[in-house]
């Protein structure tokens, strides 16, 4: 399975490569330096570009205190409150969202004026 690795020497690998830049001009090793600065170079921007560091984010959750005693008639009232809030909230969340779809509507009649 593995008997190709008796064909891997690294004293034979060493010479190969020392024979390899011995036939080189000076010029073709400057380029080739070069080149592989410039690829290493390339690698390590991706590599340290890949690394995102999530930013730390509070996440306080308030909760109402209430009373033990509360009646019916409180609850039900302020549970219309809350409707009230909540439905002002999704209308404002509605709102934004057609303003965003109009914003991307526009960019796409643009592009398609342009042919993209």
């Amino acid at each position: 399975m593995f008997s190709f690795l008796k064909f891997l020497s690294p004293v034979r690998a060493y010479r190969d490569l020392r024979r390899f830049l011995a036939q080189r001009r000076p010029h073709e090793l400057v380029f080739m330096m070069a080149a592989l600065f410039l690829t290493v170079l390339v690698i390590a921007g991706f590599v340290h570009d890949s690394r995102v560091e999530v930013p730390y984010k509070k996440s306080i959750i308030y909760v109402e205190s209430w009373p033990l005693n509360r009646s019916e008639a409180e609850i039900l009232a302020q549970q219309k409150i809350d409707v009230q809030k909540k439905r002002e909230q999704q209308a404002e969340l509605e709102k934004k969202q057609a303003e965003r779809r109009a914003e991307f509507q526009r960019l796409d009649n643009q592009l398609d004026s342009w042919g993209l």
